[in-house]
């Protein structure tokens, strides 16, 4: 893949998308004193109408029956709603608790996770600099999470889940749009009835402000549009430049967390930073430089 191949609208879409995930723990701030689960039972429940809208808009609504008729397919949009509901419910709780640093921490590993799936089960191979990136940015990782002290679950299971979510995104023959439609439509039910239970039982906070109305509808827009975009990159990127490219977010995410929030930031952080980013200038040297990712042959 060259800079002039056809890929290029795809680094384009995952750009998009992993800067938006980087400065999101700004707008999960609005949602300070309301509980994570509250907060992403509203996130998959407006994330649905938002797509519905535009599924119906573009007069595309009809594209969901076949999914329907395919018990495949939904077993599939079923374990990759899953992966997505706990990763969204963790991010949200990690930034509300003031562990943007961890999350961030995260989706450090996340590509890490990503790129040897991308080499397991694409057979996908890396040149000698790119395995010297990869090494770079292990080492960063690695440094990290021995100076935690503790095992950072956050960052784990945000790298996990994401990790396997765009795995099985990337194999499942559905477009980004309709797939993501299904994926919250899957999981509005139960998110529904926890809001409607929540409401009758006087603890819900639905209505308590404006500001915290728009925040919980708006919450649909900010969070589907980077989904559709990382979804339209997997399609079109091989899975070890999509690991390298993730790491736009979790720096965004790093920076916010000290600098906007005061989050600590030591010296570990600073040098597993500096690896982590002398990783990514060198892999994307190679990928400005005309050398490809191979497939297997």
């Amino acid at each position: 893949m060259t800079a002039s191949s056809p890929a290029k609208p795809g680094i384009l879409y995952a750009i998009l998308a992993y800067a938006s995930w980087g400065l999101l723990p700004v707008y999960w701030k609005l949602f300070l004193g309301v509980p994570a689960l509250e907060v992403l039972s509203h996130r998959i429940i407006w994330s649905m109408v938002f797509l519905l809208s535009i599924l119906a808009w573009q007069h595309r609504l009809p594209e969901l029956q076949p999914v329907g008729r395919s018990p495949q397919l939904l077993k599939a949009l079923l374990l990759t709603s899953t992966l997505l509901a706990f990763n969204w419910g963790i991010y949200i709780y990690g930034v509300n608790s003031d562990r943007i640093v961890e999350t961030s921490l995260g989706y450090y590993i996340n590509p890490l996770v990503t790129v040897l799936m991308g080499m397991i089960v694409f057979k996908e191979r890396l040149n000698g600099q790119q395995w010297l990136a990869v090494a770079l940015a292990f080492g960063g990782v690695a440094w990290l999470v021995f100076n935690v002290g503790q095992v950072p679950w956050i960052a784990l299971g945000l790298a996990f889940s994401f990790a396997f979510y765009g795995l099985v995104r990337k194999l499942v023959a559905i477009g980004p749009l309709v797939g993501l439609a299904v994926e919250t439509i899957v999981l509005a039910p139960i998110s529904l009835l926890l809001v409607g239970y929540w409401q009758v039982s006087g603890v819900g906070h639905w209505g308590e402000s404006p500001l915290l109305i728009v925040a919980m509808i708006g919450a649909g827009v900010i969070t589907s549009m980077p989904l559709l975009w990382f979804n339209t990159a997997t399609k079109q990127l091989p899975l070890s430049t999509m690991g390298f490219l993730q790491y736009i977010a979790p720096s965004l995410q790093l920076l916010v967390g000290v600098f906007l929030y005061g989050e600590p930031f030591t010296l570990t952080h600073a040098l597993t930073f500096g690896c982590i980013w002398a990783g990514l200038a060198l892999y994307s040297a190679s990928l400005r430089s005309g050398v490809a990712v191979e497939s297997g042959k």
